[in-house]
């Protein structure tokens, strides 16, 4: 016999829900599948910093990579180019293959510069080209991990419109105080860039707290990431200043 009152029942992963749906928040419903051009468009920026970086910043061959991302993106646009709904669920490998490789080119470059700025192989150029480059990397930086949360955050975001898994690897304010949000209010990818580039600039957790072990992982590594290269960057541009 179960101990739960009889306005509760449980849901996915034995969580108790109330009996009726539409009392219960947005983002621990089933809701409208979100629009894929938000999370298209920052990969598009992606691909596009990947191109433009000077040739000893980039992996080789240049093209080589862009272009197995551009291929996984048009892939995915193309199967459903409007919202990710539960038919679309079989990209969700190639999503993650995109964010990977993604990640990649990005280590990749950041490796690169930090490499160059040892060597002192850019001395000679502008401060102001320094900083842009390094801030072109650490851009794509957080348009990296930003995919890595949305994907990752209750199963994708498929999965979070069908409202499979209760329990939030990320914490965001409108869930801790559910009375100052719209009531059918969600994460979007645009929630999941504001994490990324919170935790980027800040080097730590803002507003939104990691909840899942792989998450507080994945922050770390951005905030990494981030400091490496702006501490390297900022420095090396003020050398040249001084210099």
């Amino acid at each position: 016999m179960s101990d739960l009152p009889p306005a509760l029942d449980r849901g996915p992963h034995g969580a108790p829900r109330p009996e009726k749906p539409a009392q219960l928040p947005g983002w621990l419903r089933r809701t409208e599948a979100e629009q894929r051009w938000p999370a298209a468009l920052a990969i598009a920026v992606a691909i596009v910093i990947h191109l433009i970086l000077p040739a000893d910043l980039a992996p080789r061959p240049r093209w080589l990579l862009p272009g197995l991302e551009s291929a996984l993106l048009i892939s995915t646009v193309a199967v459903n180019p409007l919202r990710i709904n539960r038919e679309t669920r079989v990209l969700r490998p190639l999503s993650i293959g995109l964010a990977a490789l993604l990640t990649v080119v990005t280590a990749w470059s950041v490796g690169l510069l930090v490499r160059a700025l040892f060597a002192h192989t850019h001395g000679e150029l502008p401060p102001a080209h320094l900083l842009l480059w390094g801030a072109a990397i650490w851009l794509t930086n957080v348009i990296v991990f930003a995919l890595w949360f949305w994907e990752g955050d209750r199963g994708g975001p498929a999965a979070r419109a069908d409202a499979d898994t209760p329990h939030p690897d990320f914490l965001f304010t409108q869930m801790q105080v559910p009375e100052l949000a719209h009531h059918d209010w969600e994460p979007g990818f645009f929630d999941y860039f504001y994490l990324a580039f919170t935790n980027a600039t800040a080097f730590s957790p803002t507003d939104t707290l990691p909840m899942s072990t792989w998450a507080k992982m994945l922050m770390a590594a951005e905030s990494v990431i981030s400091l490496v290269t702006v501490l390297l960057v900022v420095a090396r541009a003020v050398n040249v200043i001084g210099g």
